[in-house]
């Protein structure tokens, strides 16, 4: 481990980090809320600059940096980051408890949604706005952030992108990290702005308009309101929502492939063709299942696309109580819930792609048992799956199923349910935001211990980073000095 390299990254991720403050104490100041409404964002950034400056001041002569050290750099600053960013929410008391302020603020920054505040409709306006700024800030990733705007990023650096970027396949859509990096948040930006426009135009107040896009961008999905989304009772705001988060969950390379005019490579994608299916599949079944609940179809039609589209981006805005729905809805939720959007996007959940070679495996697997003496090729996007990469997405399932059991043990020490610690850990290890019984749509997670809170915050976490680098923190081989 070069501890030197990793110190100097560090340094200058924290620092840029606190930087990010600075619109939170804009938003303090234009609202009027004086003195406090500023400090809980002032000092943790002062706290940011002054050590990011101490720590990155001075660039090590032994550079070398490689996947493990771009793993430890992604897992440490994620964890930094979410417990520097519940700083703003116990310093201005709004959640004083360290564990439920850590669990917001991971929340926000792996854009899960989940919330320990029944109405987030007391806090102000800058803590609402920083609330929801960290999903704009973690939705493409915090350290892709970090690369496009810092100075002198070597092709080493992909190892830092590789980690944070979600998906079995990472490519670079330019050689070099730094314009992948940018290229990327180019389109997120303003795919953002242009639908900060659409909800102003239907309506919504500007703020508000501001803070959604955050969070459909980020498929995030923190509510500010404290019926979320269907305060508003819109159909317009609610089909631009339910579309645009669809978008969110596209893989970005593919928009890359719009703008260059490579129309054929969208039209071709093989994992967002099963997407839509998959979406249209669920959109019909759900339509089935809760007829008996409406009256009025267009509304049924409304509620069931809007729901669909908001789990499976893994957003959480709700414009109805999907608790009331059939048992049968509930389960089909949850497997949008584990299957998540496409790899690549800012979505959560397995992702879509491991599905499609999950499923072509387990095919494959049956009729290779029928004719054993059939050798029979793993094909996805119009390409053979290696060894190598059917190995590693099997491996990921065997950890995921893992990891999962323990969170759900440790949760189950203090959820009121099965159910309820369930699908508690379904929706936020996948980074889904609302679950079912206490912590559906109409309740929230405060009523969790400490311990649960921050075992699901690790939850959180993991499930945004893709467990691996995580897990490579409590590792003794990582530590070794090279």
């Amino acid at each position: 481990m070069n501890y030197k390299i990793v110190r100097f990254a560090l340094g200058g991720i924290i620092l840029i980090f606190g930087l990010l403050m600075l619109p939170s104490i804009l938003v303090a100041i234009i609202y009027g809320e004086g003195w406090q409404g500023i400090y809980p964002f002032l000092i943790p950034m002062l706290f940011c600059v002054f050590s990011g400056f101490l720590l990155a001041r001075r660039k090590p002569e032994n550079t070398d940096f490689y996947m493990r050290e771009g793993f430890v750099v992604v897992a440490l600053a994620w964890l930094i980051i979410s417990f520097i960013g519940a700083l703003p929410f116990v310093l201005s008391g709004f959640i004083p408890s360290l564990a439920g302020a850590f669990f917001e603020s991971s929340s926000g920054f792996t854009t899960t949604g989940s919330s320990v505040l029944s109405n987030p409709e007391l806090l102000s306006n800058s803590q609402l706005f920083w609330r929801s700024f960290t999903h704009l800030i973690g939705g493409m990733g915090v350290l892709v952030f970090v690369l496009a705007v810092m100075p002198n990023i070597e092709s080493e650096n992909a190892f830092v992108m590789k980690a944070e970027v979600p998906g079995p396949i990472f490519g670079k859509l330019q050689s070099k990290v730094r314009n992948t990096a940018r290229i990327l948040y180019l389109m997120y930006f303003s795919m953002t702005a242009g639908l900060i426009v659409l909800l102003s135009l239907g309506g919504m107040p500007v703020f508000d308009s501001i803070l959604h896009a955050f969070g459909a961008a980020g498929t995030g999905g923190f509510g500010i309101k404290e019926n979320s989304v269907a305060f508003y009772d819109s159909y317009y705001l609610y089909y631009v929502l339910a579309f645009s988060m669809l978008i969110f969950a596209v893989n970005f390379g593919l928009f890359y492939a719009l703008i260059k005019r490579k129309f054929k490579e969208v039209f071709k994608s093989e994992e967002l063709r099963w997407f839509l299916g998959i979406i249209a599949l669920a959109v019909a079944v759900l339509m089935i299942n809760t007829r008996g609940l409406y009256n009025n179809f267009f509304q049924q039609l409304r509620d069931v696309f809007f729901t669909v589209t908001s789990i499976i981006s893994t957003t959480g805005y709700t414009v109805t109580d999907f608790n009331t729905w059939p048992l049968f809805s509930h389960y089909v939720l949850l497997c949008l819930m584990f299957i998540g959007g496409m790899a690549g996007s800012t979505a959560g959940g397995i992702k879509v792609s491991r599905i499609v070679i999950y499923v072509k495996s387990a095919i494959a697997e049956i009729r290779s048992s029928i004719n054993p003496n059939r050798r029979i090729a793993l094909s996805f996007e119009g390409k053979t799956v290696s060894p190598q990469l059917k190995s590693q997405v099997s491996n990921y399932l065997s950890i995921y199923i893992l990891v999962y059991v323990v969170l759900l043990l440790l949760v189950s020490l203090n959820a009121p349910t099965f159910e309820a610690a369930f699908s508690a850990v379904t929706a936020t290890f996948n980074n889904v935001g609302p679950a079912f019984n206490v912590f559906g749509p109409a309740g929230n997670f405060g009523i969790l211990s400490p311990l649960s809170k921050v075992v699901l915050s690790f939850g959180m976490i993991m499930g945004r980073l893709e467990i691996i680098p995580i897990l490579i923190l409590f590792s003794p081989k990582t530590w070794r000095r090279i």
